[in-house]
């Protein structure tokens, strides 16, 4: 897959197909439809020694474009943490805001994602861990420049950069790095605050709490709250974990207290997905969930129970409308969280990307944990030689200190509990902060549905609004 940089150094490879993805929109169903294509980048885009290359993926659409305009807008998503094609069926905003901008449609796959392997099957090699060294929030966002540049071909064309989460936090960087290529970036449920002595490190799972919190009744955080200690009581004993075991109908049985502490750490995990994805509606961008899941979940804890054995079969009914919404799981699967592709982002946390996590049982319903970087540290080196640096995004963006930014639109729902780390405050009258009091984690990129509340399509027409005013000044 890697190959020297020659005269097809700005290649362009396009695979000849067209796929497309349905996406539920209230009574109607969504199709997109774009072609894969593939431009090869550097493998280290910061050595003049090394001559190295690979391909990553992009997903090309231009049926919105008029042919006869020379100035034709490029919207750009900024691929984040999967394959791009599982964004791309979940940006419906952008699509509807192509047509009426008669734009481009580009969505770029970030490298170590999805098929954009620099080393093919061997990029995660545990045994090869130099082959990570090039996996870097830096790098990516030069593959993007790259591809803008080509896609350009040289003319004066307005490029608007898209990201919900970190892909969000990628097209603020991109439009702070490479202005002169951006003229404005949509940061949708960016939380480039989430790092360390900027943050509190419990926020997160204090909005995640009051979101269980407010969904049906406090009930529903109590008994969340009693699970753990259920939890470790039953796991304590043979007949207990199989308890566990049959109660959540787990591929493999809990044997030992390893297999305990995963499960655990999956249940915690879940919660976080649940709330982030808290939509009004069906969906299925990190498992296949009803309208708003969470008062689903709270629904089945809307009474105390004070009995392990009751309140273990209640949380088993609870956590599977997340696990097993459709019925058609045979078993639980706790190696498999969402969607999203894990292997790849606990890489980059343990380089860039360090987001220190903590809770307490005072505030949230979460069981009590510090933020231990020495221990976090050292994991990351075992399991793959890499060291943290925790301030490396700090010193290379600004943290707070980004009063220099301009042509961002911050965009935050305070459902979502990422929005402890998003920018609430703008920094200066050139950066626009939208806050959805109803979203959760960047629903104002999704489609546009009947069951979105109001705060969520008003958000949606102010963004419209100022990026079709980048493009008129541009």
């Amino acid at each position: 897959m890697i190959g020297s940089i020659g005269a097809a150094a700005a290649a362009i490879c396009v695979v000849l197909c067209t796929v497309a993805f349905q996406v539920g929109a209230g009574a109607a169903e969504v199709k997109f439809k774009y072609e894969i294509k593939e431009f090869q980048v550097p493998l280290d885009h910061f050595s003049f020694l090394s001559n190295a290359t690979f391909n990553i993926r992009y997903l090309y659409n231009d049926s919105f474009v008029d042919k006869k305009n020379a100035h034709t807008p490029i919207f750009f998503y900024t691929g984040n943490e999967g394959d791009i094609e599982l964004f791309a069926q979940n940006t419906g905003f952008m699509w509807e805001l192509a047509e009426k901008q008669r734009a481009l449609l580009i969505f770029a796959e970030h490298r170590y994602y999805g098929k954009s392997l620099p080393f093919g099957a061997s990029t995660f090699n545990a045994s090869m861990p130099d082959h990570l060294a090039y996996f870097t929030v830096e790098q990516t966002l030069e593959d993007y420049a790259m591809l803008i540049t080509f896609l350009r071909n040289d003319l004066p064309l307005p490029v608007v950069a898209f990201g919900g989460s970190y892909g969000g936090m990628l097209a603020a960087w991109f439009r702070m790095k490479y202005p002169h290529l951006v003229a404005g970036a949509l940061a949708a449920s960016a939380p480039i605050l989430q790092f360390p002595g900027i943050t509190d490190c419990d926020i997160f799972y204090r909005i995640v709490t009051s979101v269980f919190q407010n969904a049906y009744n406090s009930n529903c955080t109590t008994n969340i709250g009693r699970s753990w200690k259920t939890f470790e009581t039953l796991g304590g004993t043979e007949a207990g974990k199989k308890q566990i075991s049959d109660a959540f109908n787990l591929c493999h049985p809990i044997k030992n207290d390893a297999d305990l502490k995963n499960f655990l750490d999956y249940i915690e995990e879940v919660y976080g997905n649940l709330a982030m994805v808290n939509y009004p509606y069906n969906s299925s961008f990190l498992a296949p969930l009803p309208p708003y899941p969470v008062r689903q979940v709270c629904f089945y804890l809307k009474d105390l129970h004070q009995s392990d054995a009751d309140l273990l079969h209640a949380m088993a009914s609870a956590l599977a409308v997340y696990t097993n919404y459709t019925g058609s799981v045979k078993c639980l699967d706790t190696s498999v969280n969402s969607n999203a592709d894990d292997s790849g982002w606990n890489v980059q946390t343990c380089n860039q990307m360090v987001m220190p996590f903590c809770s307490n049982s005072t505030d949230s319903m979460f069981r009590p944990s510090s933020w231990n970087f020495k221990e976090f540290s050292d994991k990351c080196y075992k399991d793959y030689r890499l060291t943290p640096k925790p301030y490396d995004i700090i010193l290379r963006y600004g943290g707070r200190n980004i009063e220099t930014a301009t042509n961002i639109i911050f965009s935050n729902g305070l459902l979502d509990p990422w929005s402890g780390g998003g920018v609430l405050q703008a920094p200066n009258n050139k950066v626009d902060i939208i806050i959805l009091p109803e979203g959760a984690h960047h629903l104002d990129l999704r489609n546009s549905n009947p069951a979105d509340p109001p705060s969520v399509r008003d958000a949606r027409n102010k963004e419209a609004s100022i990026i079709a005013r980048w493009i008129h000044e541009f």
